[in-house]
């Protein structure tokens, strides 16, 4: 099995629908793995699991936001380019910085 490190930027569908699945009311610090990259950058992530893949999913507020506000992925508005794009203008009490962002559905 791989594993991929994703950001929050670079979910797609199928991870995102992972997530939610395996952390309905959301995830707590025991599920945060930490470790270190090859830049010796230390990184916090979750972890979700497909058939062949280990995903480590970059854990921030916007992963957060996106989780807990995304009902349902297969309605989720997608632009011209593929990506599921979120929008904050909703709900300005927590929303991340950002007024909006693109989940792309690459791969890193």
């Amino acid at each position: 099995m791989r594993k991929v490190i994703v950001d929050y930027k670079k979910l797609t569908p199928e991870v995102l629908t992972l997530l939610t699945q395996k952390f309905p009311d959301g995830y707590g610090d025991k599920d945060i793995i930490t470790f270190d990259n090859h830049h010796n950058q230390t990184i916090e992530a979750i972890e979700v699991t497909s058939q062949d893949t280990i995903f480590l999913v970059k854990v921030s507020s916007k992963l957060h936001y996106t989780m807990t506000n995304v009902d349902t992925i297969d309605d989720a508005t997608v632009n011209s380019d593929g990506h599921i794009v979120i929008d904050f203008k909703d709900n300005t009490e927590n929303r991340p910085e950002d007024s909006n962002y693109i989940i792309s559905n690459e791969e890193e």
